[in-house]
């Protein structure tokens, strides 16, 4: 091949082999991209994971805590358990007072393999008594009371009442330092010990742990327990009951717990409510709270008050309270229309009939024919009024008990003229006039009382009656939230007629959204009666506070009490009791602040201190004080005083030079100088004279005439020849506090006490 040719087949080579070097790597930059193009991708979805998010920063290890962040922690397993367990003996270390996260691992056992330890295990107890027996040594009672469990479990799982598992419980107690974590842990293994539980500290395996007490289910400790089915049913945490909810008034502190008892009434299937409870057990105290509570929810409140115990709250929060008594100018007629219609019924044959039971706790018992007489007296009454069964008659002005009264009288039957008799009291006899005028109450407010306690104890129940029968006819005319409080109800259920009213408004008020709560200290008297068993059944809501010996029978028998709710309301203190909703019951603590207490207390020494402190701040509002010739001198003390003598500063006038406006130093320095300002050093009262030679140009008022103080340079001739304006002392004597009024002049100021009243019972001001 010619030289040429050689030259040219290498140059070719050549090249050809570059080539495939440079696609070579190609190549292989091609792959190392790939390749970090996916653990890119691998790093970034690593750092999006959820795991990665929640997982801390770092932990430490210690042989005795396991940190995490500023949190430490300590792990404990159970070692120890009793021989026997009941029913909520986990509770204390449910309850115990800090934050804890308790795990229990349930590791069901094959009966058969249980069977055969059994049968070895009990071989094996029995063979070492025998021997000891044999011996004559006395027998170990430990051994003793281990084959007898043996062989009682042993007898449960041959007939299948019970199954085997083994248990192990752990706990971690987490604290933010090293201190309080062993502090807490020594409280805790109190506790532990309390129930005959041996808790262990997990030391060196802090972290195992910690891992067996997350939700993770690996149980890395593994220290269990043998236990049967009943005793692994005692361990379930379901030890108190709990009524928190998201919305409600806060009615207590459940003891069992110390949770807050937070609830709505109105969540329930209906509101009522009803409170029993001895004299002084707390039972007013507590409707008040709630009621004073439920008004923040915009409920409506409306109180029926044998006692006058809710007056003073009234009128503390603004509320409207109505008298009805011989003295009071509110009334309210028993014949009023609610003037609702509703589909299907007679609204006149309704009030008709609430008269009918009105009457019969008026009059007393009725025979058939005096019913007969009364019920056409009634229809009658109403006609003559135009009042018929048609609705727009029945906007017409009701007719009064006068109305039927004569009605009576003018009927021919003789037992007409019987009733009217009867009826005289309360037409022209002693009751006159109490229950015999037209309506004048209207309210208007949030919260009314009605108040009965002026009222005899034989037309009370009558009053009560009637403003039940108002209040509903107002329930029905206007549908709201309200809540409706009858306080010592036991006088509703004395007559049959008014026990059947109330029960009957218990039954209709969720009808129409009200709450109906009943409150009484006559147990046996409300029980009694069907219709007051009737009330309670039909209540959702029950509180029952300290009862006494005689009533505690009763209510256990209502209430399906156990011996130990019996015990606590045997032995409650004031406020405390068993708080019944639906199906939960607690026992419960009322509380409250103490703004709330000084509104809803009832006990008389706290009432008298209240109402002795109330005449005092009155009195305060505009203290008296005399001179040494007994004068008198008032000083403003209210902020409204103050107020008042500053814009008579700013507008007054003296010798038509239109004057300063106070300082707010000046208008502070009112009250008298013991009230006022602090002791002057004596030091300080040496200087009074330059200070006050220096001060700025003040205003005074003497006799009705206010003047300006000016400085010596600035007075005038204008000034200086009022006749009002008496000279300043500049060198004045030294300072007392008190005014000589031998030596000074009358209307003389002396410039170094802090407040000089005015001759005319006003009060000056130095501004010094």
């Amino acid at each position: 091949m010619p030289k040429s040719a050689q030259e040219k087949a290498a140059a070719e080579a050549q090249a050809n082999g570059s080539k495939d070097q440079s696609q070579e790597e190609k190549d292989k930059i091609a792959a190392q991209n790939e390749e970090a193009r996916k653990k890119a991708e691998q790093f970034a979805q690593g750092l999006l994971t959820i795991r990665d998010l929640i997982s801390p920063s770092g932990m430490e290890h210690d042989f005795a805590y396991f940190r995490i962040g500023k949190t430490f922690y300590r792990t404990f397993f159970i070692a120890g358990y009793p021989r026997e367990v009941g029913a909520n003996w986990l509770s204390p270390l449910i309850n115990f007072p800090h934050a804890l996260d308790i795990t229990m691992y349930y590791y069901p056992v094959d009966a058969r393999q249980v069977l055969n330890n059994l049968r070895r295990k009990i071989t094996e107890m029995e063979t070492e008594l025998n021997i000891e027996q044999q011996q004559g040594r006395i027998l170990d009672p430990g051994v003793q009371l281990a084959l007898q469990d043996a062989r009682a479990l042993q007898e449960e799982l041959v007939a299948e009442r019970e199954r085997f598992f083994q248990f192990g419980l752990y706990i971690t107690l987490p604290a933010d330092s090293v201190e309080e974590l062993d502090l807490i842990a020594k409280q805790l293994e109190s506790v532990l010990g309390s129930v005959l539980l041996i808790p262990r500290a997990a030391t060196l395996q802090m972290e195992d742990g910690f891992r067996s007490t997350l939700p993770y289910f690996q149980d890395t400790i593994q220290i269990y327990r043998n236990m049967d089915t009943t005793s692994i049913a005692t361990t379930f945490p379901f030890t108190s009951s709990s009524l928190t909810s998201e919305t409600g008034i806060l009615y207590g502190i459940n003891e069992h717990n110390a949770s807050l008892i937070i609830f709505d009434r109105f969540s329930l299937a209906n509101a009522n409510m009803v409170v029993f409870a001895k004299s002084g057990a707390g039972k007013s105290y507590f409707v008040k709270l709630e009621a004073l509570r439920s008004l923040m929810l915009g409920t409506e409140v409306i109180i029926i008050d044998p006692e006058n115990e809710y007056k003073m709250m009234a009128e503390a929060i603004g509320g409207e309270y109505v008298a009805l008594d011989f003295n009071s100018d509110s009334k309210i007629n028993p014949f009023d229309l609610s003037q609702v219609y509703e589909e299907g019924e007679d609204e006149l044959g309704l009030k008709i009939l609430t008269l009918h039971s009105l009457l019969k706790v008026m009059l007393g018992e009725m025979n058939a024919t005096e019913e007969a007489i009364i019920d056409r007296a009634l229809i009658e009454t109403y006609r003559l009024k135009g009042i018929t069964q048609d609705p727009e008659t029945q906007k017409l002005e009701p007719p009064l008990l006068e109305d039927l009264y004569k009605v009576l009288l003018g009927m021919e039957e003789s037992d007409a003229k019987v009733l009217a008799d009867r009826f005289q009291k309360y037409v022209v006899g002693s009751a006159r006039g109490l229950f015999d005028s037209q309506t004048n109450v209207d309210i208007h407010n949030t919260f009314t009382v009605f108040g009965i306690r002026d009222l005899e104890d034989s037309i009370r129940p009558v009053g009560m009656f009637m403003i039940l029968d108002y209040i509903w006819t107002r329930v029905r005319r206007d549908r709201r939230r309200r809540v409706l409080i009858v306080d010592e109800a036991w006088f509703m259920m004395k007559h049959p007629d008014s026990a059947n009213f109330l029960h009957s408004i218990a039954k209709r008020g969720r009808k129409y959204y009200l709450g109906l709560t009943t409150i009484t200290q006559d147990v046996e008297d409300f029980l009694t009666t069907d219709k007051g068993k009737a009330v309670v059944t039909n209540a959702s809501i029950q509180m029952l506070f300290k009862q006494s010996v005689t009533a505690i029978d009763r209510l256990t028998e209502v209430f399906f009490l156990s011996e130990g709710e019996r015990n606590l309301l045997l032995s409650a203190n004031v406020g405390e009791g068993l708080f019944f909703a639906g199906e939960s019951h607690v026992a419960m603590q009322v509380i409250a602040s103490q703004e709330e207490h000084e509104l809803v207390t009832t006990n008389p020494a706290e009432l008298a201190a209240i109402e002795r402190a109330k005449e005092q701040a009155e009195i305060g509002d505009e203290e008296v004080y005399a001179t040494d010739d007994n004068e008198e001198y008032q000083f403003a003390t209210s902020t409204d005083q103050i107020q008042e003598e500053e814009v008579q500063a700013e507008t007054a006038t003296a010798g038509g030079v239109e004057l300063q406006e106070d300082t707010e130093a000046e208008a502070q320095q009112v009250l008298p100088p013991e009230l006022s300002q602090p002791a002057v050093p004596q030091e300080q009262e040496q200087n009074t004279a330059q200070q006050f030679e220096n001060d700025a140009p003040q205003a005074y008022q003497i006799d009705d005439t206010t003047v300006e103080q000016a400085s010596p340079t600035e007075l005038t001739a204008d000034m200086l020849d009022q006749p009002a304006q008496a000279p300043v002392e500049q060198s004045p004597p030294e300072a007392t506090g008190q005014i000589d009024t031998e030596e000074q002049p009358e209307g003389t100021i002396d410039p170094n006490v802090p407040n000089n009243p005015n001759i005319d019972g006003t009060t000056q001001n130095t501004g010094g």
